[in-house]
């Protein structure tokens, strides 16, 4: 359907505000930038800024929503043929190919990770953000393998999967953090992901496999 010009309206409040607050937290740090500073600087009121973000967190992680279900659904789209695993590696390995500002291989990306770094808040929603995104698996998995509810091993690969995909964005935040160009750092975890792959073994590499036509 088409988008509503009241829907629209909305969702561009929405992302001039998040804009707005982006801007102040890279200048001046999370924990010193105040929702109600924020709201004057978007030119609008407090209760506006609640009303489309329910916490200060989420204006930082407005776009979490996103990468919280992404793994799941990689999950979910996987080939014929593809383990669940193998399917994430190949997701993860396209977009750090591609440099992919989704894996944080963009220039500006360490502002961002500096903001984090010294916000416990913001580092206490990155775990639930986390937890999320391994829960998702989780349940995606169970949903594909038809796996009882008391079977724990959906979980266990969830584990595992979600490993995969935290080594990535971790060493790229680090190494995005001590200045290394976007491409350079591509090059490297291409190479971290051969390793990761290496490391797994035969029974998560060959779990969840979607059967052929």
């Amino acid at each position: 359907m088409a988008e509503g010009l009241r829907e629209r309206k909305k969702r561009q409040t929405r992302q001039y505000i998040s804009d707005v607050a982006t801007g102040l937290f890279l200048e001046r740090g999370f924990e010193a930038v105040t929702v109600a500073e924020i709201a004057e600087a978007a030119n609008v009121s407090v209760n506006t800024v609640y009303n489309y973000f329910p916490a200060k967190e989420d204006l930082f992680f407005d776009r979490s929503e996103g990468m919280v279900d992404r793994l799941a659904r990689w999950v979910r789209s996987r080939d014929p043929g593809e383990s669940a695993a193998s399917a994430v590696l190949r997701e993860l390995r396209g977009e750090v190919q591609a440099v992919s500002p989704r894996v944080g291989l963009m220039e500006g990306y360490d502002r961002f990770m500096r903001v984090i770094h010294g916000a416990p808040a913001l580092r206490s929603r990155l775990w639930s953000v986390q937890q999320e995104i391994h829960n998702n698996v989780a349940a995606a998995l169970r949903e594909e393998t038809g796996a009882a509810d008391d079977d724990p091993l959906p979980d266990l690969m969830a584990g595992q999967i979600c490993w995969i995909h935290q080594t990535v964005f971790v060493t790229i935040g680090r190494e995005m953090l001590a200045g290394r160009a976007p491409a350079e750092v591509s090059r490297e975890v291409l190479a971290l992901l051969d390793d990761v792959e290496d490391l797994l073994s035969e029974r998560v590499l060959d779990y969840a496999v979607r059967a052929r036509n």
